[in-house]
């Protein structure tokens, strides 16, 4: 299989997510760092480019420099990977669909609803492939409890309870921290904060593990910190395309937890749980029966699982590998479509996936200004 040319915007020196994905990207030999345009600072951008190996022709200034470049070159990328802040997600993303590439966006897709039905529709009239980058979904036991509950070991879903909570946020002193400023900034994230950056991990997790949509939902938003315009914990109850109950928390002001994302599922005949912090073990309770400890490579798991297990058993998972994932199952996407074939893009959250996300996030901030009155999606 060829190697896939490969580019990312965002992602500079110090980024947080931008290490991920260059290793994420790289691991599998499927994709070959071909170019790049890493910061708004457009020498810092270009030298940084350099540093990590671009040649420096396809190290770029801003993405508008590298999009023009790249459309010019018979070997332009074929994939690119949107890391920059919130607020420039649907210009860039739309811009690369137009001209042909196809696209991983970072979450939030974008800042409105009407934008993310925008993307569905130049995404589907290229013809190309967006997806948005719900990195978590990669890890094997997530994919295992989503086969376990398609196959039926849990009866009919009954409840799904999902949190994402840490404290990194919770110094009321470090309110002018530029790293931290910029994520309660409404000109930078729109209308909603800690929902937005970490709540919709939670939620995408519940409606990816159960195959169903969120159809409505109430929300309670608070800043903690009071001079934060937007909120920085957040508890939404949801409803889900199945009847499923949902119930959501989310706080960056949570003291002592370090990334706390997790998901416990309950059915008629069974629950499950998993956090990301173990990402090892996934608890699995049947009716009547003691819980069961499943491990991450152990035979006998779904094909699911076992093509996403990527160290031997008893080894740490790690982040980077649950990325690693969705950037196989989108080289294996591309090459497929390539060779006239159609793509099996069954695990990877595309641009729809997205879009529900927008919305949820839309509704979120109405319902937590409103009472938390109930909102339908």
């Amino acid at each position: 299989m060829n190697t896939i040319n490969w580019g990312l915007i965002g992602g500079g020196r110090g980024s947080q997510i931008g290490p991920a994905h260059r290793l994420a990207a790289r691991l599998d030999g499927m994709y070959h760092f071909a170019a790049g345009a890493m910061d708004h600072r457009a020498e810092e951008g270009r030298a940084y480019g350099q540093e990590l190996g671009l040649d420096p022709s396809r190290s770029y200034g801003d993405w508008r420099e590298m999009l023009a470049g790249e459309s010019a070159r018979a070997d332009r990328v074929d994939l690119v990977t949107v890391a920059t802040p919130n607020n420039t997600h649907f210009e860039i993303t739309k811009a690369y669909l137009e001209a042909g590439f196809n696209v991983l966006c970072e979450k939030p897709l974008t800042m409105t609803p009407q934008e993310a039905q925008t993307l569905i529709g130049v995404a589907r009239e290229s013809g190309k492939i967006c997806a948005v980058n719900y990195g978590y979904t990669g890890y094997a036991l997530v994919r295992h409890m989503r086969a376990m509950v398609a196959r039926g070991d849990l009866g009919k879903v009954r409840m799904v309870f999902t949190e994402f909570a840490h404290g990194h946020h919770a110094d009321a002193a470090d309110a002018d921290n530029p790293r931290v400023r910029w994520r309660y900034d409404p000109a930078m994230v729109g209308v909603s904060a800690q929902f937005a950056d970490c709540g919709i991990h939670a939620l995408h997790l519940a409606s990816f593990v159960t195959k169903q949509r969120v159809e409505r939902l109430s929300a309670d938003c608070v800043s903690l910190i009071p001079s934060r315009t937007l909120e920085d914990d957040a508890m939404v109850n949801f409803r889900m395309s199945e009847g499923t109950v949902g119930r959501l928390w989310t706080s960056s002001c949570a003291l002592g937890r370090q990334h706390g994302l997790a998901i416990q599922v309950f059915g008629e005949t069974g629950g499950l749980r998993w956090s990301q912090e173990q990402p090892n073990q996934l608890f699995y309770t049947p009716l009547g029966g003691r819980t069961e400890i499943i491990e991450r490579g152990a035979g006998g798991l779904s094909p699911e699982a076992d093509r996403s297990s990527r160290v031997t058993i008893g080894h740490a998972e790690g982040m980077p590998l649950a990325f690693a994932n969705i950037y196989s199952e989108l080289a294996t996407a591309i090459h497929a479509v390539k060779a006239g074939q159609t793509p099996d893009l069954g695990l990877v959250p595309l641009v729809e996936a997205g879009a529900d996300s927008i919305s949820a996030i839309a509704a979120v901030a109405h319902s937590g200004n409103n009472n938390s009155e109930w909102v339908d999606l």
